[in-house]
């Protein structure tokens, strides 16, 4: 092998490494400090977009996958503890009005909105949402959910479901009762 490879890789690995710790150090700061509030550690990687951040409010232990997505209007994203996003994952709290005569529909405004066209999104403790689902307005994501890579969530679903499909609609529950109830006494550090 020419001996200039071995500089190359050196200096292809050198740049890699400053551009994770600028990103880690610089970026993913400057970017949680423009949420309403945020926790730690809320992980950021490469390719995620915010629109309406002052909406956007993030618990402890959240880990959003690569190209996430989240378009805030008026309504709120409260995202809760020990969240996990896959990538490509998108949330929406808004919906554009269709139902204006005598308007083109990208003409309307914020002010033309209506209070069902803004609806908050809440992402309850211990999810996990998998690669390129959607949640859209007024979605409750229950605790200890799982949302199937590629769902399309449109409604709300229960504590500790597993949740799939387009629409989504819930497929089983993760736990039996008695296991959930075991589960969460774990989760608080009393013994068995």
């Amino acid at each position: 092998m020419p001996k200039g490879s071995n500089v190359l890789r050196k200096t292809r690995a050198t740049y890699f490494k400053v551009r994770r710790g600028m990103r880690k150090y610089m970026v993913e700061p400057f970017i949680r400090r423009s949420f309403g509030s945020y926790g730690n550690p809320v992980r950021i990687p490469t390719g995620c977009s915010f629109s309406g951040c002052e909406n956007i409010h993030v618990g402890h232990h959240v880990y959003f996958g690569a190209s996430t997505r989240i378009l805030t209007t008026k309504a709120k994203l409260t995202i809760g503890n020990y969240v996990m996003f896959g990538p490509d994952v998108t949330i929406v709290t808004g919906d554009h009005r269709t139902d204006v005569l005598g308007r083109y529909m990208c003409a309307l405004t914020d002010e033309d909105k209506r209070p069902e066209d803004d609806q908050d999104v809440i992402i309850q403790d211990d999810v996990w949402i998998g690669a390129g689902a959607t949640i859209l307005k007024g979605v409750t994501i229950g605790r200890g959910s799982v949302i199937a890579a590629g769902s399309v969530v449109t409604k709300s679903c229960p504590p500790y479901s597993i949740v799939g499909g387009v629409p989504a609609k819930v497929l089983k529950a993760r736990f039996t009762e008695e296991e959930i109830a075991l589960h969460e006494r774990r989760l608080s550090g009393e013994n068995d």
